[in-house]
């Protein structure tokens, strides 16, 4: 489907319960329909070098695998896979007649003033909210699938991935942040090389899982119980990781909102319930994933920046990477 589809099904198209004023929330590979207390997750026909939806067939098993890895994590969000037909230039969502021209990942929605990052914004994330979360995270780790048999190094490669983004940090934040790309990954390089039999140790010792692999605040429900959804089905190296690299995801996005007591109690809790930070040198470690995850943070908001002509957006989207830069190097510091 095009973005122009999309328009009219929400417009003129059926779905299973009457929808008089559908939502669009669109992201850089899906458009999510917002249907009362329905939502319909539509992928977009897109390939890149890391994620590959570009035939129907695909998009459908991609579906199909988003389902059920978040269901490891709430039954009570994620439901079903429903096709999208089209006859006589309407669309139906759920049931129809011919072949499928499209397929929909159906969720409950939930309430998005309860959204993680919207009450950390505002002040509202408590103690006994980090605590339910660890306690959720410490379960859903423990009973994750291990694999003993993954390259515990490639975190290193994924980053140096930040010398992508080199030409765009010269024209936009000028030579001196450039050469702080090159130095962290010198420092990135050196630490791999420092650490490496300890990667390779905590590998052996059944730390890499499949896990959520984007464990962020903008993805969680701070609800009665938390709900955290929208982990990476598209990639399984990038949910394929150390459990220690998940957890310093959400401990570097508390950091970057000014909270770093919720991440230190956050870790804490964590490793009490699950020893993943046993030595000084594990320790390290956790710095050196927090500086990763800043790293793509920073990153991201810089390719964000060179794809609009929206001077305001630019200039938000580059205020975002030098602060996440200066966490990097504040990690770095510390690593």
């Amino acid at each position: 489907m095009t973005s122009e589809d999309i328009l009219q099904l929400m417009a003129h198209g059926n779905f299973p319960k009457p929808c008089v004023k559908p939502e669009l929330i669109e992201t850089h590979i899906s458009w999510v329909i917002i249907c009362g207390d329905d939502v319909y997750k539509i992928k977009k026909p897109i390939r890149y070098p890391f994620l590959d939806f570009s035939t129907i067939e695909k998009r459908r098993h991609f579906c199909e695998r988003e389902l059920q890895l978040n269901q490891r994590l709430t039954r009570s969000m994620y439901l079903d896979v429903v096709p999208v037909f089209i006859e006589s230039n309407i669309y139906h969502v759920g049931e129809g007649s011919g072949q499928p021209v499209e397929y929909a990942v159906h969720m409950r929605s939930m309430d998005r003033s309860r959204q993680m990052d919207v009450l950390l914004r505002q002040a509202q994330v408590t103690p006994a909210h980090i605590i339910a979360l660890a306690d959720q995270i410490v379960s859903f780790h423990q009973r994750a699938v291990v694999l003993r048999q993954s390259n515990p190094l490639l975190v290193g490669e994924q980053f140096n991935g930040l010398l992508d983004v080199q030409d765009i940090v010269r024209r936009f934040l000028g030579a001196d942040t450039f050469h702080q790309i090159h130095q962290a990954v010198a420092w990135s390089d050196q630490f791999m090389e420092q650490h490496r039999l300890m990667l390779l140790q905590r590998s052996k010792e059944g730390f890499i899982r499949d896990v959520h692999g984007d464990l962020h605040s903008r993805n969680i429900f701070l609800l009665e119980e938390p709900v955290v959804f929208d982990c990476i089905e598209f990639n399984d190296s990038f949910r394929q990781i150390d459990v220690l690299n998940e957890v310093a995801f959400l401990c570097m996005d508390l950091d970057a909102y000014g909270r770093e007591d919720l991440s230190r109690l956050f870790i804490n809790h964590y490793n009490n319930l699950f020893p993943v930070i046993r030595s000084q040198e594990e320790q390290l470690l956790f710095s050196y994933f927090k500086a990763y995850r800043a790293n793509v943070r920073a990153k991201v908001n810089a390719l964000r920046a060179a794809s609009t002509e929206d001077n305001a957006a630019r200039a938000v989207a580059m205020n975002e990477s030098v602060r996440y830069f200066n966490l990097l190097n504040a990690y770095a510091g510390a690593a």
